[in-house]
Parts: structure tokens; sequence; C-alpha cells
């Protein structure tokens, strides 16, 4: 039976559509998880003193160990559980390359027609904090309006996305890959997820893929493992009485000539104005940055995780 501290502890909140990935992801694998559910806003303290600033949903936790953006989520949870594996078929390479379609343009897109689409209908608050996010930073109203005002073009530009999809799935195929379910059915089914459920248009976009229906019910018929609920509280309690268990490496190759202990800042790649995380070198290689950080509320170590891709660092 696995210690508390060996145990996944999933901080996201029920309406997020990158948090849906990775509940997807558990499905696919069977995993049991605790769920702590954070705010849709900021200020988000109790996420934030693991992480070191990072607020973007989802995060996972096992242990002293905190793993930031869901391609470093699904890459931790494949090498502690290779089975069933996310990578069915011999071309792990290329669909993680895909990945970076599924979490860029396709999520970036999806986002686009649901906040155009809802217009002055959205809360300030949250239309701000996803704006600056999502829409361009300090742009981020000028960039709303102009995605309401070009909402057929960014529906046409979605439809056709979708068209391949269904293309793709006409051979009669249970997932994407296959039979076996892969993080790429998960990845995509996320962005479907968020159209279907938050787009006014969605379901009526989605009726004219048959094949793509079809495929979006055999990925929610994987369900999402099981779920126990666990307070913040809880789940720093663990943190602060775990060690990080990340063994310490760095690439010598690395082209930013990084070294085991050297300060570093993490943070996304691209102009949001987001917090960047800061602490010592702990791993590097071509796919993940890993630091150390004192956690503010316990006031022991953990290990804050990044992949490369899509991420900044800077010493």
């Amino acid at each position: 039976m696995n210690t508390p501290a060996d145990q996944i502890i999933y901080h996201a909140y029920p309406q997020s559509p990158v948090a849906e990935k990775i509940r997807v992801a558990f499905g696919i694998k069977q995993l049991a998880w605790h769920s702590v559910e954070i705010p849709r806003l900021p200020p988000k303290p109790m996420l934030t003193t693991l992480t070191g600033g990072y607020r973007r949903t989802p995060v996972m936790q096992i242990g002293a160990d905190i793993y930031c953006d869901s391609f470093c989520i699904i890459e931790e949870l494949e090498s502690r559980y290779p089975s069933d594996s996310f990578y069915p078929t011999a071309d792990k390479g290329l669909l993680q390359s895909l990945s970076r379609w599924t979490d860029g343009a396709l999520f970036d897109l999806s986002v686009k027609i649901v906040l155009g689409s809802a217009g002055d209908s959205l809360p300030e608050d949250f239309a701000e904090d996803r704006g600056r996010l999502y829409l361009g930073g300090d742009n981020w109203a000028d960039n709303l309006k102009k995605a309401n005002a070009q909402l057929p073009h960014l529906v046409a530009q979605m439809r056709v996305y979708f068209a391949w999809l269904d293309e793709t799935l006409a051979d009669g195929r249970t997932y994407l890959t296959g039979a076996h379910a892969a993080a790429l059915d998960a990845q995509i089914y996320h962005a479907v997820w968020f159209i279907r459920g938050r787009f006014a248009g969605g379901e009526a976009l989605l009726s004219e893929f048959s094949h793509l229906v079809r495929w979006e019910e055999s990925v929610r018929s994987l369900g999402h493992g099981t779920a126990t609920e666990l307070s913040a509280d809880q789940a720093i309690k663990i943190a602060g009485s775990a060690s990080v268990q990340t063994k310490a490496f760095v690439d010598d190759k690395d082209p930013q000539g990084l070294k085991p202990g050297m300060q570093i800042k993490v943070g996304p790649d691209v102009e949001s104005g987001e917090q960047f995380v800061s602490g010592a070198v702990r791993y590097a290689d071509a796919n993940r940055i890993a630091l150390t950080r004192q956690c503010d509320q316990t006031g022991s170590e953990v290990c804050v995780h990044f992949p490369r891709a899509g991420y900044r660092v800077e010493v």
C-alpha cells in the first residue's frame, strides 16, 4: 500500500479543461488519486506556497515533489505507472510532438472561441485574469473584443481541426492511435470537452462529426480513475513531512550551462505577467527542469518540476 508521500495529490478545479485532460489520463491508467480543489482565480495561497508562485491549473503533488503543467504531469505518470502506457505505439516522440499542437494552437483556439462567444457576459475579474493569461497580456481587453467580432472565423478554424480528426477516426478505430487509449486522446479530448460544455454552439458544431462524437463517448467512458477528497492543509502537511525524491542530475550538454545548485527562475515562455519560480537546480535534461526551494508554510524543501518545452529558464 502506498504511503501518503507516494500517493497522487491533484490540485485543480472542476471546470478547468486542462484539469479534465489529466482526469482522463488518470482514467486511462485507472489510478487512485486525492483531489484538492483550488480557487478558479488568484490568489491561490495554498497552491503557490507549494509551487513558489506558479498559479496555473493543474498541479500534481507526490510527497515533496510538485509537478507543474499537464505535459510534465503526464510524463511523470507514465514513468511511475507504465501500464497502460500513454504511448501504445512505437511513435512516442511523434505523439509528444503533437502535444505541442494540442496544448498550444488547439487549446488556444478553443479558449478564444469560449471567451469570445461569452463577450461582455463574463465576470470582469474572470475576463481580465483569463484574458491576460491567454489573450495577450495588457492587450487582453482589445483581443477579447476581437475574438468576439471574429467568432465565425474562429469556429471555422476549429471546424477544420474537427474535420481532420473525424477523417482519422472514420476507419472505426476506438481511439486515435488504435485500440488503446493514449495521452493524445486525453490531450485532444480536453478541447472537445471545453467546446461542448462552454460554447453555446458547441453541440451543433460537433454534431457534424459522427466519428469524432463516437470517439468522444469512448474517451468519456474511460472515467477518471478513483478520486478521494483531500484538504489543502493536509496536502501541505504531507509535503512538509516528506523528503524530495528527485535524484540530482544535470545534462552536461545543457545549452544554458546549468549546473547543480545554480540559482534559476522558471516560468511560462509567454508574456503573461506571471510570477516565475525561483530555486536551485536539482534536475535538468532536454525534457524537464526541476528546482528545489523552501515551502513557505512548512519551511521544508520541495522540488518543483516543469517541462522544458514552453517554459523559460532564466539564470
